[in-house]
């Protein structure tokens, strides 16, 4: 049977854990992660059932990149917590990050119905689908993304950019027009649109948009690629011009 003393010294411990983890998320916060982590680790000696603090702890190792023991200390805290949409999430990006992208899927469908109006668990379950070589499912749930919530611009880029690659350009310009339509002054889709008609031989309508993604963004790292192209383009169509009058 507990004594006062006993229960004394219990309050103690749980108040001193709570006083490492205000300072441990103060460390984090300012990116002083091994620091963090080591009164992070002080505060679990003194409250194994402490969420916050396996939490934090996960995320610290996330940031050091030793994902291995961020993904054992998130697991933690849902297990301690169910239905915590932050642990589930973070360990989904773990499992990116580790090169395990199956394993992120069961995460970010947990998140998912734990959060359903959140659409970054959304937009990352795709991409885990994506590089587990599940296209057709990548692009569903991308569509889907859109048609829930129409301003996420990273669903339209994360959808093109795959139709991209599996040379379906004329789609995926399509995507990014309806992503202008959305946000006019989104320079990055006017180089998709540009590079999707290049792609699919419409030099013409490329040059076009080339100049647009250059009145939008003229200092742009991509901006010496896109004048690149208008050079190539412009020397292409002042050959065949010439070709043409021979």
């Amino acid at each position: 049977m507990n004594t006062i003393s006993d229960k004394k010294d219990k309050r103690s411990k749980i108040d001193l854990a709570a006083s490492f983890l205000s300072r441990a998320d103060g460390l984090r916060e300012k990116n002083l992660y091994k620091e963090a982590a080591a009164i992070y680790l002080n505060a679990i000696l003194l409250n194994r059932k402490d969420v916050n603090s396996y939490y934090g702890l996960g995320l610290c190792y996330k940031y050091l990149k030793n994902y291995p023991k961020a993904i054992k200390n998130l697991e933690y805290a849902a297990d301690l917590k169910p239905d915590f949409y932050e642990a589930y999430y973070e360990l989904g990006i773990c499992h990116l990050l580790e090169g395990i992208p199956c394993g992120a899927i069961k995460n970010f469908v947990q998140a998912i119905q734990i959060n359903p109006e959140n659409p970054n668990a959304i937009l990352q379950l795709g991409v885990s689908h994506e590089l587990c070589d599940e296209a057709d499912m990548a692009l569903m749930i991308y569509q889907k993304l859109i048609e829930n919530s129409p301003n996420f611009i990273k669903a339209y880029e994360h959808k093109s950019t795959l139709l991209m690659k599996m040379d379906r350009f004329d789609e995926a310009c399509g995507v990014l027009v309806k992503l202008i339509k959305i946000q006019p002054d989104y320079a990055p889709a006017y180089l998709g649109i540009a590079t999707c008609l290049d792609k699919s031989g419409k030099q013409p309508e490329a040059q076009r948009y080339y100049r647009k993604f250059l009145q939008k963004k003229p200092l742009d790292v991509q901006a010496q690629f896109a004048k690149s192209r208008l050079e190539k383009l412009k020397s292409v169509k002042r050959r065949n011009n010439y070709l043409s009058l021979v």
